[in-house]
């Protein structure tokens, strides 16, 4: 009887959980870094815009890019890979779908920021809006680029000829960012709809058939509760037009009677 080398299976099992602990501390740091730059975007065209609000966003868009790219060539050399266990590739999947909706928010928010940046220029400082608001997003974006601190100094304005090469930037990346959204989408086939979310980071740690069994008894409790609410509306109903058409009887029995 020959002997099964189980050793080969082993490392490429122990292999395959570490690509997808790399994956999963990949794709976290690239959601905080989104959310990170959503926060910093919503300051644009406010009066806590600044040149350095605009040093931060692209600080931040480029270690988003870099983090985008590394997960892409990580989690595309797997999930292209035939021989990866079932388990393992609906984890993979699982990130996969995080890493595409990130992406897909941070392309947004990069439009939203060339938008607005083309409405409120900061050559023109007075054309920003006053919405009360001190203070700029620094600790924000430290935390997102895991800097001690990005405490500079506010410029009020900006050239017009530096902002137009920074226009030009964005819009570029923008185009980037859009691309990489394509070539994702042709080398690796992840229907959204048919990943099921497993696990506390993505969904209830409940499973389905958990979620499903609990469902009945909830939908049986909505059902039964406001029960005794719609008879007591419907007793009310009925009584105002009884009390209603006993008014209508006594005004024709009145008109009758006087006439």
């Amino acid at each position: 009887m020959p002997l099964v080398n189980n050793k080969v299976g082993d490392d490429c099992l122990v292999g395959t959980d570490k690509a997808l602990a790399d994956g999963k501390a990949l794709v976290d740091s690239l959601t905080k870094v989104v959310a990170c730059y959503r926060h910093l975007a919503l300051c644009v065209g406010t009066c806590t815009d600044s040149l350095q609000l605009r040093d931060e966003l692209r600080q931040t868009r480029e270690k988003a890019q870099n983090l985008a790219s590394a997960i892409c060539l990580h989690l595309t050399s797997y999930l292209r890979d035939k021989s990866l266990p079932e388990q393992q590739r609906k984890e993979m999947e699982l990130l996969w779908v995080a890493f595409s909706s990130s992406l897909e928010l941070l392309h947004a928010d990069m439009r939203k920021v060339f938008n607005m940046g083309d409405v409120f220029s900061l050559a023109n400082s007075a054309a920003l809006v006053q919405t009360g608001i001190q203070g700029g997003g620094s600790e924000v974006a430290a935390r997102a680029l895991s800097l001690p601190d990005l405490n500079q100094a506010q410029a009020s304005s900006l050239p017009a000829a530096l902002e137009s090469q920074e226009h030009n930037v964005i819009e570029h990346e923008i185009k980037q960012i859009d691309h990489m959204i394509n070539v994702m989408e042709m080398k690796v086939n992840v229907l959204r709809w048919m990943v099921e979310p497993r696990g506390p980071q993505y969904a209830d740690p409940l499973s389905s058939t958990d979620s499903a069994s609990l469902a009945l008894p909830s939908i049986d409790e909505e059902q039964s509760g406001p029960q005794p609410l719609c008879q007591r509306s419907h007793i009310f109903v009925l009584l105002l037009l009884c009390a209603v058409v006993l008014v209508a009887a006594l005004l024709s029995v009145s008109i009758v009677f006087f006439s």
